[in-house]
């Protein structure tokens, strides 16, 4: 898949992914003025523009990234697993996504719901999926 920034001057590739998840964090809120939708791609993101891309260290295990020109994000990544979130707001070519999960549903606030089924995490529940495993 392929997606771009508003300006056009950063490119993302991503795997071929249908499925898009809602963060209700407090940061995720705050970063887009609402729930992040987002697509989990792994490792496997190619981004042309690099030059124009900005990149905040958001916590000790993450970063965000966004357009220096048009302020786009383009995506979180966790870095424990390199793994990278991308907004589903970049791949405006017709894909008609799938929204499956919900993530730190016990930080969503009262004034907005989703009418979608989906698997819902609690933040105690995404910490413990997404912890580096203790395996030497």
């Amino acid at each position: 898949m392929e997606g771009k920034c508003l300006c056009g001057a950063i490119t993302v590739r991503t795997p071929d992914k249908k499925s898009i998840d809602a963060c209700h964090c407090g940061m995720c809120r705050r970063w887009g003025g609402g729930p992040a939708l987002g697509i989990a791609c792994g490792s496997d993101v190619q981004i042309e523009g690099v030059d124009k891309l900005k990149v905040y260290q958001s916590s000790e295990w993450a970063q965000r990234a966004f357009c220096g020109e048009c302020g786009t994000h383009i995506f979180y990544k966790l870095l424990p697993t390199n793994e990278y979130f991308v907004p589903a707001g970049l791949f405006q070519n017709g894909i008609e996504f799938e929204f499956k999960e919900q993530i730190f549903i016990d930080r969503k606030p009262s004034y907005y719901e989703f009418a979608n089924q989906t698997l819902n995490l609690t933040e105690a529940e995404v910490f413990a999926k997404f912890a580096p495993s203790e395996e030497n």
